[in-house]
């Protein structure tokens, strides 16, 4: 059974402590992906990355709910830094066009078509945000027929209401997932 590592969004936009759109303790995750990373364990290693157009539809000035952040070719939309790149062999880019909203890595990707490609059946989920684009990736990764995994300690959720992350983490377990 061959597995990928689908690290989700962890950009400059989403941590700590200057990022836009910062989720708490987002930065302090970094050990852990890249552990998962380098682990000789997924033969496809592949990170997202929010690529929003500076016009993108979820951005308050559009009528959306979120700040600007993750702008094309910006600091905010690049990687972390401390996230190790050498392990990833595949980047995604999500919601590039200003009606996409990209929550989802499968939203108008790649990201089925190269999984199933390369033999993958089974993923895990990890990244920024728990109650947002993890849990969408990972709910979409099940209805592409893909087992999936979530590691909790790989992920921080948003938190507009408390709670959310919860409950994207009860949802994506009800749904199939298996926590790690």
């Amino acid at each position: 059974m061959a597995e990928a590592l689908l690290i989700i969004d962890f950009q400059n936009d989403f941590t700590p402590p200057a990022g836009a759109l910062a989720v708490v303790q987002g930065d302090e995750i970094a050990w852990r992906i890249n552990e998962l990373a380098s682990s000789g364990r997924y033969a496809l290693v592949i990170a997202t990355r929010d690529w929003h157009p500076a016009n993108h539809a979820s951005f308050a000035d559009y009528g959306g709910p979120w700040p600007v952040h993750c702008v094309q070719g910006s600091w905010g939309a690049e990687f972390h830094p401390a996230l190790d790149m050498a392990s990833v062999q595949k980047v995604i880019d999500t919601g590039y066009q200003p009606d996409l909203q990209g929550y989802s890595a499968f939203e108008k990707t790649p990201l089925a078509k190269l999984l199933h490609e390369r033999g993958i059946t089974k993923v895990t989920v990890v990244g920024l945000a728990t109650d947002y684009c993890v849990k969408e990736t990972a709910l979409d990764a099940l209805r592409e027929g893909f087992r999936v995994e979530i590691d909790t300690d790989a992920m921080r959720a948003v938190n507009v209401e408390q709670g959310d992350g919860e409950r994207a983490i009860d949802a994506m377990l009800a749904a199939g997932a298996k926590r790690t």
